[in-house]
């Protein structure tokens, strides 16, 4: 039961849900279509990764204290997840934009299909990370989140 009263966890599970969800909505202000499959997907705006790190952070902040060693270890964590949405996973769905380019040249001149369906996708997938923006908007989306859920919850 303390489960349910663990306001950070909270939170951090809001501000996931809440990020996915606008990108949905985004999705559909851009291109007038639905995409239920970006509630479950990585990479675009807000950065979920980054929205659910700062309300963990904000979370055991407003509970535990700036002070306390626990907040320390979740900004250093924030830190480091929101630095590798913005650099490590970017560059790789780059590479995935470039790699998949070559095999499809390759296909075409050599006529041998390079993808592999026997792992249940012809492309590599290519929206991995985030653009600094991206992470931004997360972080305080996340920020915001922990608020809201402070102020209008019994934790």
């Amino acid at each position: 039961m303390d489960l349910l009263y663990n306001y950070p966890l909270w939170a951090a599970l809001a501000a996931i849900v809440l990020a996915q969800s606008i990108k949905v909505i985004l999705h559909w202000l851009a291109l007038r279509e639905w995409n239920w499959n970006l509630l479950v997907s990585t990479g675009g705006m807000p950065s979920s990764h980054s929205a659910a790190v700062a309300a963990l952070t904000t979370g055991i902040g407003i509970q535990e204290g700036l002070q306390s060693p626990l907040f320390a270890i979740s900004v250093i964590f924030s830190m480091i997840t929101m630095f590798d949405a913005a650099g490590i996973r970017r560059h790789a769905g780059e590479h995935a934009v470039v790699l998949n380019q070559l095999l499809e040249e390759l296909k075409n001149i050599s006529q041998i299909d390079w993808s592999h369906p026997e792992k249940g996708q012809e492309k590599l997938k290519e929206l991995l990370g985030h653009k600094p923006t991206e992470v931004f908007a997360g972080g305080w989306l996340g920020f915001f989140t922990a608020l809201a859920v402070n102020a209008w919850s019994p934790f």
